[in-house]
């Protein structure tokens, strides 16, 4: 059985990581009692970054470089959010055949991640 679950990622910067995911996205930043890790929490999403200046670029690991997809309750708010924050959007908002309205942005630190919600009657 599976009692929770939470992302890790490595960022190059972690002030620069925690005001992107405080303001692109919405998510409260904890210290985590080491300085070199910060946790960014949101309604049960908890995401651990830690500092790694010498990790390789998310970027390089290729196209499908997605940590995650967070379904939320309304992606075009979420989307407006993201805009407003200046987030690259990678994937246009749309609604999908496989009955998700979604968008994918990438994060400041090259991490690649897509939100959405279920339409309606799916």
């Amino acid at each position: 059985m599976i009692v929770d679950h939470m992302y890790v990622l490595a960022v190059h910067d972690l002030d620069r990581s925690a005001a992107f995911y405080r303001d692109a996205l919405g998510f409260a930043v904890h210290d985590m009692g080491d300085p070199g890790w910060r946790m960014f929490e949101r309604e049960g999403c908890r995401i651990m970054a830690g500092v790694c200046p010498e990790a390789m670029p998310p970027a390089d690991t290729g196209f499908h470089s997605y940590f995650g997809y967070l379904v939320v309750d309304d992606a075009d708010a979420w989307h407006a959010r993201a805009l407003a924050a200046g987030a690259e959007i990678t994937k246009a908002l749309a609604d999908e055949p496989w009955d998700m309205r979604e968008f994918g942005l990438r994060t400041v630190d090259g991490h690649r991640l897509m939100v959405g919600h279920a339409l309606p009657g799916a």
